[in-house]
C-alpha cells in the first residue's frame, strides 16, 4: 500500500470512529443487552469465588460494574424463571409455567405489557437470540412447517433467532421470526412428546449409536441428533436440524450482527446463551480446557462469548453506553440427564459456592445466581449485597424510561433502578422464592419456607430439594447456607412469615 492510499485508508478509519462516537453520543439512551445463562451456579464464576476455574471477561465485566451478591432469579427453574423476567409477574400465578416440552404453545401473554414490548415503547429495536422455551404458537399440536406463530416477534421482539425450548429437546433447529432455518418443503418435521414418530433410531432402543450416553431415569433417550439421545420424538427436518457444538457459535454470530446492525440506534438484546445446560457439547476449542468436564468447558466457552460480545462493542464505539446485564435463569445441576463427567470430574469445585441446594431446590442455591451489570457511562465498580430480583427489571426500566405500566401489568415488579445502578444498596425487602413447586419467602434475614410433603431430595440429580414436613425457618445474614432450622426457637417469625406468603400468594396481581 502506497504512502497516499495508507493515509486515505487511516483517514476513512477514523471517520468512520468518529461517526459511530457522535451516533453514541447522541444516544441518551442505553444500549442494553441482558445476558442470560442456563444453569450457572452462585460458585461458577471466579469473581464469585471459584477457585477451580477461571472466567476472565465476565470478572471484567464485575471489575466495570456492579456484581450483587443477593440476586435472584423468581424460580428454581428455567420456564419460569423466564416467564417472570418476560412479564414482571411471579410464574406461580398462573398455571401452565413450569418446565415446558418443546412442543408447548406460547405462555407469554401477547396483550400485556412485557420486557421487550416496554423498549420497544421506548424507541428501542429489541431482539432475542438463543434460548426461548416459552413456548410457540396457540396449540401444542402445531405444523413446524409453516410460520410459528405466536412467539417473540408477537410479544415485544422486532427480531428472534431462537431454538424452541432447551437444546435436550426436540425439535433441534433454529428458528428465526417464526420460521425453521433451513426449512425443506419435501422434508417436514414432525414432533411428539408422546409417541414415536419417523424412523430415526433413539436412545432407548440404540445406545451404540450415543456418543454422549444418557443417565438411566431421566428420559434423554427419545430421538438420536447429533449422537445425543433428546427429550421427545422428531423425524424430518434435515437439513435444519444444528449440531450441538455450532450452535452457540451461531448464537454468538447472530447476537454480534443484531449489535452491528443497530449500532446507531438504541437497541435492546436479550441474548440467551445455552451454557452450561445439558446436553454439554461445548465447540472442539473448548473441549477438555477445563479439567471439570464438559460442564467446566462449557462455562470457558460461556465466558469468551461474554468476552466477544465485549470486544463488538468496543470495536463499534458504543461501549461507554451499553449497559449489560449478566445473570443466570436459575441454580446448578451437574448430573441433569447425560454422563458428560460433570460429577466424576468435579475436582473440587462448588458450582452453589457456601449456598445449599442447586435446581429445582427451595433452597438458596436454586434461585441465587450471578448477578452484574456494567454501565461504563453511569455506573461504578462496587459490589452490592441488595437483595433485587430478576422480576424487577420490568418496573425498573418502566421508570427509566418514565413510563407507567398499565393496572395489573408487570404487578410483581418493583422499581429497583438505583439499586440496578448503584445509586443505593437497598433492594427488596421481601422476595418469594419458588422451588420445583413449593414456595419460600423472605423477609430481610430471614426465610421461611412453607411445609410440605415433596422429596427431600432428587435421588436423579442428588440435589436437596428444601422440602420437609414441618416448616423451616432460616437466618441468612448468620446460616447463608441454611443449615440451622430455627423454626421451633422463633414460632412468632414463622408465624408472621407464613401469614406473609400467604397473604402474597392471595393477593393475585395479574
Amino acid at each position: 500500500m502506497n504512502f497516499i492510499n495508507k493515509s486515505y485508508f487511516l483517514f476513512l478509519l477514523c471517520l468512520f470512529s468518529l461517526i459511530h462516537v457522535s451516533a453514541q453520543k447522541k444516544n441518551t439512551k442505553p444500549n442494553v443487552i441482558f445476558i442470560y445463562a442456563d444453569d450457572l451456579g452462585y460458585g461458577d464464576l471466579s469473581c464469585y469465588g471459584a477457585e477451580k476455574i477461571n472466567t476472565p471477561n465476565i470478572d471484567k465485566l464485575a471489575g466495570n460494574g456492579i456484581r450483587f451478591t443477593n440476586a435472584h432469579s423468581t424460580s428454581a427453574t428455567c420456564t419460569p424463571s423466564r416467564y417472570a423476567l418476560m412479564t414482571g409477574l411471579y410464574p406461580w400465578r398462573k398455571s401452565g409455567t413450569d418446565i415446558l416440552p418443546g412442543d408447548a404453545a406460547l405462555i407469554i401473554p401477547t396483550d400485556k405489557t412485557t420486557l421487550p414490548s416496554l423498549f420497544q415503547q421506548a424507541g428501542y429495536t429489541t431482539g432475542l437470540v438463543g434460548k426461548w422455551h416459552l413456548g410457540l404458537g396457540t396449540a401444542v399440536q402445531k405444523n413446524w412447517n409453516v410460520k410459528l406463530s405466536p412467539g417473540p416477534n408477537e410479544v415485544g421482539f422486532n427480531y428472534s433467532f431462537i431454538f424452541p425450548a432447551t437444546a435436550d429437546r426436540v425439535p433441534t433447529v433454529f428458528v428465526e421470526n417464526g420460521y425453521v432455518v433451513a426449512m425443506d418443503s419435501s422434508d417436514p418435521i414432525l414432533v411428539d412428546y408422546r409417541r414415536k414418530v419417523g424412523n430415526d433410531p433413539n436412545g432407548l432402543e440404540h445406545p451404540e449409536l450415543l456418543k454422549l450416553k444418557s443417565s438411566p431415569g431421566q428420559g434423554h433417550n427419545n430421538t438420536i441428533v447429533n449422537g445425543i439421545g433428546r427429550i421427545g420424538y422428531m423425524s424430518g427436518g434435515y437439513k435444519a436440524r444444528w449440531t450441538d457444538e455450532e450452535m452457540p457459535l451461531t448464537f454468538l454470530a447472530k447476537a454480534k450482527q443484531f449489535i452491528e446492525t443497530n449500532k446507531t440506534h438504541p437497541f435492546f438484546l436479550y441474548y440467551s446463551l445455552t451454557e452450561p445446560h445439558v446436553p454439554r457439547m461445548p465447540s472442539t476449542m473448548f473441549k477438555g480446557k477445563s479439567g471439570l468436564g464438559f460442564r467446566g468447558d462449557a462455562i470457558l466457552q460461556l465466558d469468551w462469548a461474554v468476552g466477544e460480545i465485549m470486544k463488538e462493542l468496543k470495536l463499534l464505539g458504543i461501549a461507554e453506553n451499553t449497559m449489560i446485564i449478566f445473570s443466570s435463569d436459575n441454580g446448578p445441576v451437574l448430573d441433569d440427564g447425560y454422563q458428560d463427567e460433570a460429577v466424576t470430574q468435579l475436582n473440587g469445585h462448588k458450582p452453589w459456592g457456601a449456598l445449599r441446594g442447586g435446581k429445582y431446590s427451595s433452597y438458596e442455591a436454586g434461585t441465587r445466581v450471578p448477578m452484574i451489570i456494567s454501565w461504563p457511562a453511569k455506573i461504578n465498580q462496587q459490589v452490592s449485597d441488595a437483595m433485587v430480583c430478576q422480576v424487577d427489571f420490568m418496573a425498573s426500566f418502566a421508570k427509566l424510561f418514565n413510563y407507567q405500566l398499565p393496572s395489573g401489568h408487570g404487578s410483581d415488579s418493583e422499581n429497583l433502578l438505583n439499586t440496578f445502578l448503584g445509586k443505593t444498596k437497598m433492594g427488596r425487602t421481601i422476595l418469594v422464592e419458588q422451588g420445583l413447586k413449593f414456595l419460600a419467602v423472605v423477609k430481610g434475614e430471614w426465610k421461611y419456607i412453607e411445609p410440605n410433603s415433596g422429596p427431600v431430595k432428587d435421588e436423579l440429580t442428588n440435589i436437596e430439594l428444601g422440602n420437609n414436613a414441618q416448616p423451616q425457618l432460616y437466618n441468612l445474614r448468620n446460616d447463608i447456607g441454611e443449615r440451622t432450622n430455627l423454626a421451633t426457637q422463633y414460632p412468632e417469625i414463622v408465624k408472621e412469615l407464613s401469614q406473609l406468603l400467604n397473604s402474597v400468594r392471595q393477593n393475585a396481581s395479574n
